[in-house]
């Protein structure tokens, strides 16, 4: 639960940080994002191998990939010709993980 000071913290967000955090969480706003995150969460992936998993096109998933990179989200290391894709830090699991757990406090319907 969040302090008073956290959410002191929180209110008074430059408008930079509030635009760069507008941007992370519009990254976190489309579901296939989501998935290639919970993915990675998992283990590291190469695009090959996120593409067969969550059956989506190769094309599509490198187009993901590119902007969560930017934002540093998920992170690439070079293995000959493949690049193995895994989570930024424990920060971005901390979030997807704080995210997907709201959804036990959700209502059911909507």
């Amino acid at each position: 639960m969040a302090t008073a000071e956290t959410r002191r913290e929180a209110s008074s967000l430059s408008v930079a940080d509030a635009e760069r955090l507008a941007e992370i969480m519009q990254a976190l706003a489309s579901p296939a994002r989501l998935r290639i995150l919970s993915t990675l969460s998992a283990r590291p992936s190469t695009v090959t191998e996120l593409s067969e998993q969550l059956q989506i096109g190769q094309t599509t998933v490198s187009n993901h990939l590119r902007l969560l990179r930017h934002l540093s989200l998920v992170t690439g290391s070079r293995a000959g010709r493949h690049i193995h894709y895994s989570l930024f830090d424990d920060h971005v699991t901390e979030l997807l993980d704080e995210a997907i757990g709201h959804l036990e406090h959700l209502p059911h319907g909507r």
